[in-house]
């Protein structure tokens, strides 16, 4: 099995901690945020994972190195200066990633979410981990039907983790779906990934997961402070 761990964004709003250090090496218990996910795609049975970088980008073969300690094998694919956006690195990555259904994270989240719940080979295009709504995002994101089915529109919403198994065809029409965004005619091609998502789920080819556990958007210094303070 592949992963990807999205790992490119400016971090902006965690300044200036990330001023010197890429938001997913910021440290939480004792370790880099994106050391959770390495070690939970190892005992998962993970074999390559690749990490899309953009923003300080040396800093994580520095840091993470080949993958060996975890008994993964690393890939860093440097988006340039500036981030693809989700949609755009997931692209950007397929090329590593192969054809077989892969697993695709946030590098800034952390969840005690058991990766070996989602499915490896999901029925439709991807299959989503979704949370109550945060406080910092009460509106949601999606709503999750009682058969599974996770849909644009509908009650209750609930909000995307960033966590899910995606198939490489979902991208398979991605610039008619996308139009002219701005992005799209650069090289690599930089898009968000929700539109995609959307109109596979109006074909009713997404799934989801509701995970009513532990989990944090790291998105402020004041949330890592707190998530911090909770794992030590």
């Amino acid at each position: 099995m592949k992963a990807l761990i999205l790992a490119a964004g400016l971090g902006e709003r965690m300044r200036p901690l990330t001023n010197t250090t890429p938001k997913p090496l910021l440290q939480a218990g004792g370790k880099p945020l994106i050391a959770w996910h390495l070690e939970k795609l190892a005992a998962l049975g993970a074999t390559d994972v690749v990490v899309n970088t953009s923003w300080l980008a040396s800093r994580f073969p520095e840091a993470l190195g080949d993958g060996s300690r975890w008994g993964l094998r690393l890939h860093y694919r440097f988006e340039g200066d500036t981030p693809l956006e989700t949609g755009g690195g997931m692209h950007n990555a397929l090329g590593l990633l192969a054809d077989a259904p892969f697993l695709a994270v946030n590098g800034d989240v952390w969840t005690d979410f058991d990766f070996s719940l989602l499915p490896a080979e999901p029925p439709g295009l991807a299959h989503l981990v979704l949370v109550d709504n945060p406080p910092q995002h009460p509106a949601g994101d999606f709503a999750l039907h009682d058969d599974g089915r996770v849909d644009s529109d509908g009650e209750p919403r609930l909000t995307f983790a960033g966590i899910g198994m995606y198939r490489a065809s979902l991208f398979d029409d991605w610039r008619s779906i996308i139009g002219d965004a701005p992005g799209v005619d650069e090289t690599p091609p930089r898009f968000k990934l929700a539109p995609l998502l959307r109109a596979a789920m109006a074909r009713g080819q997404v799934a989801g997961t509701h995970h009513a556990g532990r989990w944090t958007d790291v998105g402020t210094p004041e949330r890592l402070a707190e998530l911090d303070a909770s794992l030590r």
